[in-house]
């Protein structure tokens, strides 16, 4: 007994019927969304270490810059351009003083030049001297 596509075709209709094939179709389509959120968050937050890594190099480099050259930064607050590679950053600089006077405590916090007011870093260091007061 042939079936009626047999019988309209002579043989067996073979392949997939349209609505198989809108199914399969929107499957493969919501499964590439999913992939491309998923990549775009992990280049954003690729982004986000590049620049977090840089800002605590800058934060680094001046505290080090501090140690190897002896300085007794003054007592206050200051701003500074510390960019490092492409990133344009802003490093603030406030410098304490501690109940030892042959200690100072020196904060560094980078922001952005643009965009969110948001630190990518903070460091604290201390600075030390052998003069009297």
């Amino acid at each position: 007994m042939k079936s009626p596509s047999e019988a309209r075709y002579g043989r067996a209709a073979r392949g997939f019927t349209l609505v198989e094939v809108l199914v399969a179709l929107t499957i493969v389509a919501v499964a590439l969304i999913a992939s491309l959120r998923a990549v775009g968050s992990m280049a954003t937050s690729a982004y986000d270490l590049r620049q977090r890594t840089l800002a605590q190099w800058s934060a680094e480099n001046r505290l080090a810059q501090i140690r190897v050259e002896n300085e007794w930064p003054a007592l206050g607050r200051r701003a500074y351009d510390c960019s490092q590679a492409e990133a344009r950053m802003n490093c603030e600089e406030e410098v304490f003083a501690t109940p030892n006077a042959q200690f100072r405590r020196i904060e560094v916090s980078v922001f952005p030049i643009e965009g969110q007011r948001v630190r990518l870093a903070r460091l604290v260091g201390f600075a030390t001297t052998s003069r009297a007061p």
